[in-house]
């Protein structure tokens, strides 16, 4: 019988080498069709559905050609698995992209796929606040 944990650290592979592969349908593949994805920091970002995963991932990849994706860290959970992430590359204006940060993926041990995910992969803030400065921004409000 599969594991979640097996599941998830499976899971991570496939989904890492897709993405660096830049194989849509392989990436695709890697999610339930109706995985949902939760975004705490953002909540109206959150979605259902493999149809979104394709539609941003298809963007995704034609914005950041040569994107690259690593795992840094992984760590089993209850029912899948936490990763930490980073994704960079250069877009066709030549601007850096840089994100980085965690997800935490539901795994369906039925089907081997991610079932859901809570996602917290963010562009990298390249401003130079130090911390007084960034807590006074974030409390000051807009």
């Amino acid at each position: 019988m599969a594991t979640a944990a097996a599941d998830g650290a499976n899971l991570v592979t496939r989904l890492l080498d897709a993405t660096n592969a830049h194989d849509l349908e392989r990436l695709v593949d890697c999610f339930t069709e109706g995985y949902v994805n939760h975004t705490p920091a953002h909540p109206a970002r959150g979605f259902t559905g493999r149809d979104q995963v394709r539609r941003n991932w298809a963007r995704i990849f034609a914005s950041v050609p040569d994107l690259a994706a690593r795992v840094l860290a992984t760590a089993p959970a209850p029912d899948g698995i936490w990763t930490e992430w980073e994704m960079s590359g250069r877009r066709p204006d030549g601007t850096d992209h840089l994100m980085r940060g965690v997800i935490i993926f539901e795994i369906d041990t039925q089907e081997h796929r991610a079932r859901a995910a809570r996602f917290f992969l963010e562009p990298v803030d390249h401003e130079q606040l130090d911390a007084d400065t960034a807590v006074r921004e974030i409390l000051a409000g807009p």
